[in-house]
């Protein structure tokens, strides 16, 4: 009997131990004071710094923010439990990533975004495209689109109205009154475009990397809120608290007046309206 009582006393221990370690996990990330938040280097990465890590910092987290220099590592980040969270991407290409590369991921909160224009160095004006001219614009899916979107906004182009705008392409191009010759090219390579080619069609993000002004666009996109980068965190986060910490300095004055002073230019979300 005694080794019976001993050995029901050794297994009541193990399955406290077990029970204590399994609210250990459970609040484990309830209690994190600690995030890691990833970004894209340039206006994103400032955001956090600038705009988002001082409101966290007055709840009690410490923040350490860690910059990525393209847009897949971000998420890789993310999906690994390396970040906490991350700021660099639109909804659109969170879905499309999470759902190419098995991730569960959520957005939280859309944020101010920096819009893609059209820029020059040749033409001051859209109207004075002529015949011909070239065009750098992205060779992404999304971003095309974006970019054609402009132009059909511009009525510079018609595209076919069958087709969904957040997939239009080249191929759905139906007028092109100026013969516009689209030169596909990579995001960050857009920029340096504007110098080769007649116009550049390039997303705001690289745009102020390279120091290039909002204002000194032809022409800026009317961006819909699909179009906006999100704050984004795996999905078993969304609940955390960590996750509502984030929303609501993000939802806040302070937030707000950051964006009005440091990033001038950038298209707020309907939220914020």
């Amino acid at each position: 009997m005694k080794k019976i009582a001993s050995l029901l006393s050794v297994c009541a221990l193990a399955l406290g131990l077990t029970a204590c370690g399994s609210d250990n996990a459970s609040t484990k990330t309830e209690d994190k004071k600690e995030l890691k938040i990833g970004a894209t280097t340039g206006p994103y990465a400032d955001m956090v710094n600038e705009a988002i890590k001082p409101g966290l910092e007055d709840l009690g987290y410490k923040v350490e923010i860690v910059e990525f220099t393209d847009y897949i590592q971000p998420n890789k980040a993310l999906g690994n439990d390396s970040i906490d969270a991350n700021l660099f991407q639109h909804k659109v290409y969170m879905d499309n990533f999470a759902k190419e590369n098995k991730l569960k991921l959520s957005d939280l909160i859309i944020v101010p975004t920096a819009p893609m224009g059209i820029y020059s160095s040749k033409y001051k004006s859209l109207k004075e495209i002529k015949d011909g001219s070239s065009l750098a614009l992205p060779n992404d899916p999304v971003n095309l689109a974006r970019a054609l979107k402009v132009l059909v906004d511009e009525k510079l182009i018609e595209v076919d109205p069958d087709v969904d705008p957040l997939k239009i392409s080249e191929k759905d191009v139906t007028k092109n009154p100026k013969n516009i010759q689209f030169k596909p090219l990579e995001s960050a390579q857009l920029p340096r475009a504007t110098e080769s080619v007649d116009l550049s069609a390039v997303p705001g993000n690289f745009a102020l990397a390279a120091k290039m002004k909002l204002e000194d666009a032809l022409v800026l996109e009317n961006m819909p809120d699909l179009y906006r980068n999100v704050v984004a965190v795996n999905t078993k986060d969304v609940d955390a608290q960590f996750a509502k910490d984030i929303k609501e300095v993000v939802k806040s004055a302070e937030f707000e007046k950051v964006i009005d002073s440091k990033f001038i230019g950038f298209g707020k979300p309907e939220w914020m309206k």
